[in-house]
């Protein structure tokens, strides 16, 4: 079983759902460590992508759906998180390439790029408090999964599962990049709001795929 550029842009469209479903939440883990603009943000840059979605061709690659995702993120969300999702979408859409269908080994590498992209961007390691916290543990759930023979929708229930988890385990940490790390240990027991923008849209990912 594979996954199509359909598949892409349900995950889009889902994700523009539960970023303006979950804006305000968003925004308030935010304010906690941050500008208080993440959510904010985010529901503007999708909105923008779910747009964009309208004018994709149908013989789009999910590959070519990817880019063009990516670059609307980059021009239109304010903030870190725009260069930083949209450098990893980017990595992505080279993984993917031009495959037209996406088999579990795909998928895999398609997350592992998102996370590479988003490191390379923001310079940040596992355990400082950002999105690479939810990432990581989304992409190593993801290959176990595949080894484990899961079908795609299984690997990507099994990422959103463990970036869920991940972004949970930001609460403790202290942070060590961007406007949070100025608080130092008063960022203890606020959740990272890009982990948790990051376990939204690998849920969205996943039941964008329920049937796969």
């Amino acid at each position: 079983m594979s996954l199509d550029a359909t598949w892409v842009v349900d995950w889009m469209r889902e994700s523009a759902r539960v970023l303006a479903e979950n804006r305000a939440e968003l925004g308030a883990l935010d304010r906690e460590i941050g500008d208080g603009d993440h959510g904010e943000n985010m529901d503007r840059g999708f909105a923008a992508v779910l747009a964009g979605l309208e004018t994709i061709s149908a013989d789009a690659s999910p590959g070519g759906v990817l880019q063009k995702v990516a670059m609307t993120l980059i021009s239109t969300i304010g903030g870190a998180a725009g260069p930083l999702y949209g450098t990893g979408l980017l990595k992505a859409s080279d993984a993917a390439g031009t495959e037209t269908q996406l088999d579990g080994a795909s998928i895999v590498a398609l997350l592992r790029a998102v996370r590479d992209g988003i490191v390379l961007r923001g310079k940040a390691e596992v355990g400082e408090k950002t999105m690479v916290d939810a990432w990581t543990p989304a992409v190593d759930a993801a290959s176990a999964a595949e080894s484990a023979g899961e079908s795609p929708g299984g690997i990507l229930r099994a990422a959103a599962e463990a970036a869920s988890a991940g972004a949970e385990a930001t609460e403790p940490l202290i942070a060590r990049k961007g406007r949070a790390s100025y608080l130092g240990e008063r960022a203890i027991g606020h959740r990272d709001p890009g982990a948790q923008s990051t376990a939204l849209l690998l849920q969205a990912a996943a039941d964008a795929a329920r049937n796969a």
